[in-house]
């Protein structure tokens, strides 16, 4: 019976967490109310930006901490980067002070809706008001239509959203904006106060919308921009403490727009570039970091030379061309190899650890990566690892053996998938490293020559004969 009574208590608990958590999520939404927002959808390249700006008032009688955002189920599987920062000050005194964005479960949350909540730096008060600037990156959210196109046919696409903004809170008034590569739109849905002009698309302004609202649209346009898909990159970051830093970088590179039909021809490419291929890309520009060396690019025949290097003081530029145009669907294979000298990279914490301060990322601009693996290698004999990287990753170890390595050197791994040019940002790997593990390798190579000399010096002493001769 004690055990019965306690189970029940347990459980009146547990109900009575549940109802108060409910009742805690609902007044926060009800606690707010969005004065005023305005969305921008960059449609221009195939990674989808939007820029949201938020006036956000707390009508309530109780401080406010947290905003919610709602992205659409089909949105959320596509959003590589999701941030947020607070307006400080007004005209020219304005900054922007960035906020945590966090995921977060709503249960009353309709239709599957997915929730985030950024969280203020200050609990806005009753009767204040905060204006919020939200920046998130969808990826493979265009889809091209007609999903085949010849050499000579321009790549349209679909882009699918809302003219409403899915929120959990009350707006007074909201406008979309779309803006599109260039003035040709198929078509696009008409809701009401729809607008255009040129390559923008204008929905609204409307007023009073209730939470969750939502009306699809539809947006059919050109869009001949490269849709440059990295599937798979493995870059590896080997650390010597001999002074040098040794990256390679293994690219599997897909065009993911329209996919080609027909046969290719080369004459027409080269003769008539504006009209033939216009959808397809030969050129890549990799932005390394300066100072860079000894500079490779090669694929599975053997090296590449058609590339140029540009570098200065700030950065390196590396734009590449494969040996034949990326059409839709095609793919390709190579890999990336230079060096940089290790002061620039490698410093000294003030507790006595070493730590590697190297770029997040993949080099090629307006690329997306659908796996990106970095391996940071590091000096046999380092101890006690430890990444910091801005964003979330996976993490493990590994162990790679080398030239006239004893133990084998450990390797840092980190992956993340859907990884967009905004990722470009640095992380640090942390590690202690004894000075008397230098000398391994010398030490080695003195002793094999050592030991090979003496082998040499028996062998020419020592007679092997089996008999003595007269």
């Amino acid at each position: 019976m004690e055990a019965l009574r306690s189970l029940g208590q347990l459980v009146l608990a547990l109900s009575i967490f549940s109802h108060l958590s409910l009742l805690a999520y609902s007044s926060s939404t009800q606690d707010l109310q969005i004065i005023s927002a305005e969305r921008r959808i960059d449609l221009t390249s195939h990674i989808v930006k939007v820029f949201l700006t938020l006036k956000v008032e707390n009508p309530g009688t109780s401080p406010v901490s947290e905003v919610l955002l709602a992205f659409p189920p089909t949105q959320v599987d596509h959003l590589a980067s999701l941030k947020a920062a607070i307006t400080v000050g007004k005209k020219k005194k304005k900054s922007y002070v960035p906020l945590e964005v966090n995921p977060t479960e709503l249960p009353d949350a309709p239709n599957g809706a997915k929730s985030f909540t950024i969280s203020l730096l200050n609990p806005l008060n009753a009767g204040e008001t905060a204006t919020l600037e939200v920046l998130y990156i969808l990826t493979h959210s265009l889809e091209p239509f007609p999903e085949e196109i010849s050499q000579s046919e321009s790549q349209l696409v679909y882009y699918r959203d809302s003219a409403i903004i899915l929120s959990p809170y009350y707006i007074k008034q909201q406008t979309t904006f779309i803006r599109t590569p260039s003035t040709r739109v198929e078509s696009f849905t008409r809701v009401e106060s729809t607008d255009r002009a040129g390559s923008e698309i204008k929905y609204g302004p409307y007023k009073d919308r209730s939470t969750y609202s939502y009306s699809p649209i539809i947006v059919h346009f050109e869009n001949n921009n490269p849709f440059a898909v990295v599937e798979e990159l493995v870059r590896e970051i080997e650390v010597s403490h001999w002074g040098n830093l040794q990256i390679t970088e293994h690219y599997k590179l897909a065009h993911a727009g329209a996919r080609h039909k027909g046969i290719f021809s080369r004459v027409e490419y080269q003769s008539r570039p504006h009209a033939g291929g216009v959808s397809s890309f030969k050129h890549l520009l990799a932005r390394l970091p300066p100072r860079v060396h000894s500079v490779y690019y090669r694929d599975e025949i053997g090296n590449i030379s058609s590339s140029h290097l540009r570098t200065d003081y700030l950065r390196s530029d590396l734009e590449i061309e494969p040996r034949y145009p990326l059409f839709g669907g095609w793919k390709a294979t190579f890999v990336i190899g230079y060096g940089l000298p290790l002061e620039d990279f490698l410093f000294e914490s003030p507790d006595g650890r070493r730590y590697l301060n190297f770029t997040f990322g993949c080099p090629l601009a307006e690329t997306v990566v659908d796996k990106l693996t970095v391996k940071v290698v590091l000096p046999e004999g380092s101890k006690d690892p430890s990444a910091v990287v801005p964003f979330s990753v996976e993490q493990h170890l590994e162990t790679k053996y080398s030239y006239l390595d004893v133990a084998g050197r450990t390797v840092v791994v980190l992956e993340k998938r859907n990884v967009v040019p905004e990722h470009n940002s640095h992380f640090q790997v942390y590690y202690t490293f004894n000075p008397i593990f230098m000398l391994a390798e010398p030490l080695m190579l003195v002793s094999t020559f050592f030991f090979v000399f003496m082998a040499s010096v028996a062998y020419l002493h020592i007679d092997f004969s089996i008999c003595k001769s007269s």
